[in-house]
């Protein structure tokens, strides 16, 4: 057998060397100090979840929401036990709405003190929220501003309403029998029933429903009435009649011309401020 082996190796064939053990550390197969096995899989870092609403911290327990404004949709991750008022703190930094201009909803309006477990809120579940910012009711409120002011500025450069000619045939019809009473130097809150025994520019009779619950001013006459948004009033006028100061002439604009105005004659002066105020939506804010 011995000469067999040295005839191999004499004839150029290879001789198998010894098996080495796997890796480049120390005596019998170990590894060198901080190196892994090659047998041994590499373990990739777990990847951080990515929401919207931020990691929570301290072994809290998490829930993920829908939060719903506006048209946008947000997906929050929330910590479950966290009040109603730290949520609203999230909406506004996701939206810039303002806490005390939320109107936050979650099976009816949410609580501001009482945790998301308490009112058991769950995974998935869809938050609405309703609210204007601060820049959103500047934007509404600054037209009818400017509209005001461009009226009144026409109003002074005019003859006063109640001599021209337009007015002056449904004025000379003298008060209404059946109009309401009025009472000069007063200001009163709105009536519970609606204005009535007025004039509209026709001639005929009028009357005014106030529909606060429903936002609407309702313009009704004989044939029909008509049902108008607050919002759509752009801006109201009016000028006590000369000879019945304790009445005046009141326009609501509906349009940006002249022609949009829709008249209403012998208004009791003491409801004049409550109407505008009602219609132009300053009762709405703050």
């Amino acid at each position: 057998m011995a000469a067999a082996a040295d005839g191999a190796e004499e004839s150029g064939m290879e001789v198998q060397a010894p098996e080495l053990p796997l890796g480049c550390g120390g005596e019998g197969g170990s590894p060198a100090a901080g190196e892994s096995p090659q047998s041994e899989e590499r373990r990739d870092p777990p990847q951080a979840s990515v929401s919207n609403g931020g990691e929570e911290e301290g072994g809290r327990e998490l829930v993920e929401l829908k939060v719903i404004w506006n048209k946008n949709k947000y997906d929050v991750r929330f910590a479950l036990d966290s009040t109603g008022a730290e949520l609203k703190q999230k909406i506004h930094s996701l939206t810039g709405l303002p806490p005390a201009m939320q109107k936050v909803m979650f099976k009816g309006l949410l609580p501001e003190e009482k945790t998301l477990r308490e009112i058991k809120v769950t995974n998935g579940a869809k938050i609405m929220v309703v609210g204007s910012t601060i820049n959103d009711v500047l934007a509404v409120n600054t037209p009818k501003e400017a509209a005001q002011q461009e009226v009144k500025a026409e109003e002074n450069k005019k003859e006063p309403l109640c001599r021209q000619k337009q007015h002056r045939k449904v004025l000379d019809k003298g008060k209404p029998d059946d109009v309401m009473p009025s009472v000069k130097g007063v200001q009163e809150r709105l009536p519970t029933v609606p204005l009535s025994g007025m004039y509209n520019k026709s001639g005929g009779k009028v009357r005014l429903t106030f529909k606060l619950e429903q936002d609407q001013l309702w313009i009704g006459t004989k044939e029909r009435t008509e049902k108008l948004p607050m919002g759509s009033i752009k801006n109201v006028v009016s000028e006590p009649i000369e000879g019945h100061e304790d009445y005046h002439m009141m326009a609501f604009q509906l349009g940006p011309t002249e022609a949009s105005y829709y008249w209403v004659y012998w208004v009791p002066t003491q409801y004049v401020d409550a109407i505008k105020d009602t219609v132009l939506g300053k009762w709405q804010y703050f």
